[in-house]
């Protein structure tokens, strides 16, 4: 089998009663559904992991783009069998 590079398009007009992605939020919202909500304790650990990261004051390491890295990258990994560089 050999497959062939296709270009998919798919136009479809809007009807009058379809939302539009920020209405459907807000009804959702407004009815209680909270399946397209992040819970409070969910937004509380992410800012737990990204909080410090915005507020280091540690330099940044520079590295070659394409790299894999700085060489302190494979210092970290090192305890647990080292990066696996696939080059």
């Amino acid at each position: 089998m050999r497959g062939e590079p296709t270009e998919l398009a798919l136009v479809r007009p809007k009807s009058a009663d379809e939302m539009d992605a920020y209405e459907r939020l807000i009804g959702d919202a407004m009815a209680g559904d909270t399946t397209l909500f992040a819970r409070q304790d969910a937004v509380e650990a992410a800012w737990e992991i990204v909080d410090p990261l915005l507020n280091a004051s540690d330099e940044f390491e520079l590295y070659q783009p394409g790299t894999w890295g700085p060489a302190s990258a494979a210092r970290l990994t090192s305890a647990i069998g080292g990066w696996n560089d696939p080059q």
